[in-house]
């Protein structure tokens, strides 16, 4: 399994969302727990129902018992995405899409973009909300663009420096700690967008559409 969704108990997307992700090789789905609502709703059957089990509606765990592997864990020192998290990872799986995981919680929303940075290291987490695809990244990034699209940078700390080329405000080494400064709606000037991004993780956050409709998906 190199790839694959994990579903949590947020906002779902659409199912034609979930396809298309699919269709570019992320072909296997985890749902973390009360995930496995979205899925029934959405009419998917997911390969995997994760957790403690205590947010799937009874009935829709009957449904799924002869269709999907379920595995209870009972331990409450992590979330269910954690938990899916750590399965994909003993599977091998290189990277992984969370969706879900943001909605009207903000806390629940605050918390599995924490759990993005804290598996970082383990594992590609990218996280899909609404129109927003979100990457955590770090090093030397090449991303494909069109001339005008939206990208926004977010750092957590002022050790984490950038440096970048391709966008219209750039940046030389430097940094954006989380609540002093920020890079929201920057854009591209060209097709193509370089960062060196030294000393910790940001967060990119694209159009997903715009990814979708120029098929930058494979270059994110």
């Amino acid at each position: 399994m190199e790839k694959c969704l994990i579903l949590a108990n947020g906002q779902y997307p659409n199912k034609k969302e979930i396809l298309y992700l699919k269709k570019n090789g992320f072909d296997k789905i985890i749902c973390a727990d009360g995930g496995a609502n979205s899925a029934f709703k959405l009419n998917i059957i997911p390969d995997l129902i994760i957790g403690d089990l205590d947010s799937i509606e009874e009935h829709i765990l009957n449904y799924y018992e002869p269709k999907t592997k379920i595995k209870k864990i009972k331990r409450q020192n992590d979330t269910d995405v954690e938990k899916a998290l750590k399965y994909a990872i003993s599977k091998n799986c290189r990277e992984v899409i969370l969706l879900g995981a943001t909605g009207d919680r903000l806390d629940h929303s605050f918390c599995n973009l924490g759990i993005a940075l804290k598996f970082d290291d383990k594992i590609k987490i990218n996280v899909l909300h609404q129109k927003s695809y979100l990457s955590v990244k770090t090093g030397t990034v090449n991303l494909k663009t069109i001339p005008k699209e939206i990208i926004s940078l977010y750092g957590f700390d002022s050790k984490t420096k950038i440096t970048s080329k391709g966008l219209k405000y750039e940046l030389t080494d430097e940094a954006l700690p989380f609540g002093k400064r920020e890079s929201t709606s920057n854009q591209a000037v060209g097709t193509e967008v370089n960062l060196k991004i030294k000393g910790g993780k940001i967060f990119i956050i694209r159009e997903f559409e715009a990814l979708k409709k120029n098929d930058f998906f494979k270059h994110t």
